[in-house]
């Protein structure tokens, strides 16, 4: 059997970890890793940032990624972004490859990588890897989007829980992509995703696995859920102001694409997919796609609570995110 492939990082005890910043979308991640640039920079040293977001790489999935603006970009090197068109697809393995090989590109460079980003399957296969788990079979992986179609995805989510009750109970019954690939993984291997996991639990990065050497985990997690909800329904609006309609609309006339790549199953873009197809009314894709957010924040906080010895800071706390900055540029000296 194949799989995915298995990646070792290296550590070289005479250079300072690498320095990740996560957390849930909407916490801030972006403004402390471009605060941390500035500072940087102010003393003489270089930052890159690595993107460890998985709808950052596509092109033309700019409003609604909450993509770092053109001026963020000219400002500090940025890396992993808009690099594929929509109609290609990304996998953890491949972004846990690129991760490793530009952060020696960047330190031989005499620069400082920093990774930033909160898609956690992307974290664990760079931080653990993910020999366990084989790499995706095209042919099932269209048959089961046909069923997923016909019967609906809650039935396939209960037809998962027959074979892997463990996996399905941490899935949400609509989460398409997820359930999907637990149902491929049974397929193609026999087992159950949970079981593979099981059998290599210091790959898996989610049961309090313990951060590797190499890596400064800084994880902004906000207290108040209430106001990190308000502010993502802020984004979401702003966002729609600010053309996100008008993005999509323009996909929709590239012939290559549909609504179950990858690209397009991103949170937001996927509801207003469907909106624009016809499918759902204004109101009922606002309000699909704020829940979508508020659940994508949901499993990124369950993913970062399990991991043993990050940082932690509440950016909605002014103190708590002073400290934080702090932290971050102490980190430069070390």
């Amino acid at each position: 059997m194949q799989t995915e492939l298995h990646i070792q990082p290296t550590h070289s005890l005479d250079r300072p970890p690498v320095l990740c910043i996560v957390g849930p979308t909407g916490a801030g991640k972006t403004h402390l890793a471009m605060t941390l640039a500035e500072h940087a920079k102010s003393i003489g040293h270089t930052v890159e940032l690595i993107s460890m977001d998985s709808a950052l790489v596509y092109r033309g999935l700019d409003i609604g990624s909450a993509k770092p603006t053109k001026a963020e970009q000219a400002a500090v090197q940025h890396h992993l972004i808009d690099i594929l068109e929509p109609t290609e697809s990304y996998s953890a393995a491949r972004f846990a490859n690129d991760a490793k090989r530009l952060c020696e590109e960047i330190r031989h460079r005499g620069h400082i990588p920093v990774v930033v980003g909160g898609t956690m399957l992307y974290w664990r296969a760079w931080a653990y890897g993910l020999s366990s788990l084989p790499p995706a079979d095209p042919i099932i992986r269209a048959r089961l989007d046909g069923q997923g179609k016909v019967i609906g995805w809650p039935a396939m989510h209960s037809e998962l829980a027959k074979v892997d009750p463990i996996t399905a109970a941490r899935l949400q019954p609509n989460d398409s992509q997820r359930v999907q690939r637990a149902l491929e993984v049974y397929e193609i291997t026999g087992k159950a995703m949970s079981e593979l996991l099981a059998e290599s639990p210091s790959e898996d990065g989610r049961e309090g696995s313990a951060i590797p050497e190499w890596i400064n985990l800084i994880s902004l997690e906000p207290s108040d859920r209430s106001r990190l909800h308000q502010n993502l329904e802020r984004r979401f609006d702003e966002m729609l102001v600010g053309g996100l309609l008008e993005e999509v609309e323009l996909l929709r006339k590239n012939p290559g694409l549909h609504g179950d790549l990858p690209a397009i199953r991103s949170v937001g873009y996927r509801q207003v997919w469907e909106y624009l197809s016809g499918e759902v009314d204004h109101a009922e894709m606002r309000y699909k796609a704020l829940a979508a957010t508020r659940q994508l924040g949901k499993r990124q906080l369950t993913w970062l609570r399990a991991i043993a010895g990050r940082k932690t800071f509440d950016p909605f706390n002014p103190d708590e995110l002073k400290a934080a900055i702090e932290y971050c540029k102490q980190s430069l000296s070390k």
